[in-house]
This record gives structure tokens, C-alpha cells and sequence, in this order.
């Protein structure tokens, strides 16, 4: 299995932090990059398994990184964590609009950084893996389109069970309305940020107790608990 982890961090004393937090847990193969160039350089040459992406950067900010990024059919499916000094939410609603898969804000505790990386390479792994996810008493089979919840077959409408299986493939990612409406109904569907919210209370409605598991995020969207 590919464990290979790109840190692109201008600070070098926070780049040798994350290295040694991520060595130190088992992660011995860890590159580094100063700037967003080299970053690019080295994504595309060495194609990790996740990028941790700061969004500062010299030369190319990471935005635009994590934005070549994407559009390179190579990388594109490559996990990427915004890691960032910013607490605007327009700037974490940007990243993950471009494609991040989660973001941490500095400072971080570099126990939790270690956390969310072993969680993003679980949950890839397992989407390459399995044509069923399990969560907590949640059952989705993505081959038969079909949810259950401890056993008990749920009666979800099309958009409710794409909303669930998006999140759930993906635990602790947080989905922005515009990313939900796009994977569910498709770039072009004409449907609003109301129009999800009402979505999400139907859907935590029949889930009933177990929809506590889904968080709103305040200004960015949604995601369920990892």
C-alpha cells in the first residue's frame, strides 16, 4: 500500500514538526516541499498517497496548487489536507470547493494531524476496495443503491441516498452545499442552498437517533462524524 505523504510548507520549522509527528507514527516516507512550485514538481513526479497543502505559500499559493492539482488525471483522486493560518471561511470553502478533502487550521495539534491522515488513507483505501460501507450501524451497498440501519432497510428517496453515501464514504470531510448538489444531481441542476438544507432534514429525520452523526458545519456545509 502506497503510504507515501507530501508536506508543501513554506515554515520550515512547522515542515520539520509534521515530518517527525509523521515518522514518528509510522510514516516513513515523507516528502517535503518549500513552496508550491517544487510542491507541483514533486506531486506530480512522485504521486503520494495524500498531500498535507499550506495554503500561504511562495511562487504558487496553495489554492492554485491544489487547483492544477485536480485537473491533472494522475494526482486528481490524491487526498489533499488544506493546512492553513486562515480562519476565513471563504478560504476553506474555496479549498474544498477545488477538491480538498479536509482542512486543519494552525497551530494543530500534531496528534490530531496524524489522526486525519491515517483516516484520509483508510477511507481511500476502502473506496478502492469494497462496493459496501459500514459506519457505526449503517449500512450502504453501493452496487444495489441501497442504505440499512442496524439491519432494517431505510426508505430513502435518490437525492437522500446520494447525500448519505457521499457523506459516509468519506467520514470527517466536509462537503460544501455546491459540492453536494454537483455529486448528487450533476454540475448543471438548477437547486439551491435551501433546497439541500431541506434535504438534510428529511434525511436526519428517517435516520432519527443516528443522525447526530451528521454535523453542520457553520458557513461551509456538512459532514458526518469520523
Amino acid at each position: 500500500m502506497n503510504n507515501r505523504i507530501l508536506i508543501v510548507e513554506d515554515d520550515e520549522a512547522i515542515r520539520d514538526v509534521v515530518r517527525y509527528a509523521l515518522e514518528s507514527n509510522g510514516f516513513k516516507n515523507v516528502l517535503t516541499a518549500a513552496d508550491g512550485e517544487e510542491g507541483l514538481r514533486l506531486a506530480l513526479r512522485e504521486c503520494p498517497a495524500l498531500i498535507l497543502l499550506d495554503l500561504m505559500l511562495p511562487k504558487t499559493d496553495g489554492l492554485e496548487v491544489c487547483r492544477r492539482l485536480k485537473r491533472d488525471e494522475s494526482v486528481r483522486d490524491v487526498p489533499v489536507i488544506m493546512l492553513t493560518a486562515k480562519s476565513e471561511e471563504s478560504d476553506i470553502v474555496l479549498g474544498l470547493e477545488l477538491g480538498a478533502v479536509d482542512y486543519i487550521t494552525k497551530p494543530f495539534s500534531t496528534k490530531v494531524l496524524v489522526a486525519r491522515v491515517r483516516a484520509h488513507l483508510r477511507q481511500a483505501f476502502d473506496q478502492e476496495n469494497s462496493t459496501e460501507i459500514r459506519r457505526d450501524g449503517l449500512t450502504l451497498n453501493t452496487a444495489e443503491h441501497t442504505a440499512r440501519l442496524n439491519g432494517e432497510l431505510l426508505e430513502l428517496t435518490f437525492t437522500e441516498y446520494g447525500i448519505l453515501q457521499l457523506l459516509a464514504s468519506r467520514p470527517g470531510r466536509v462537503y460544501t452545499r455546491d459540492q453536494i448538489v454537483s455529486r448528487v444531481k450533476g454540475d448543471d441542476y438548477p437547486v439551491t442552498d435551501r433546497a439541500i438544507d431541506v434535504q438534510m432534514v428529511n434525511l436526519r429525520r428517517k435516520l432519527g437517533a443516528w443522525a447526530v452523526n451528521i454535523e453542520t458545519v457553520r458557513g461551509v456545509g456538512y459532514r458526518m462524524k469520523a
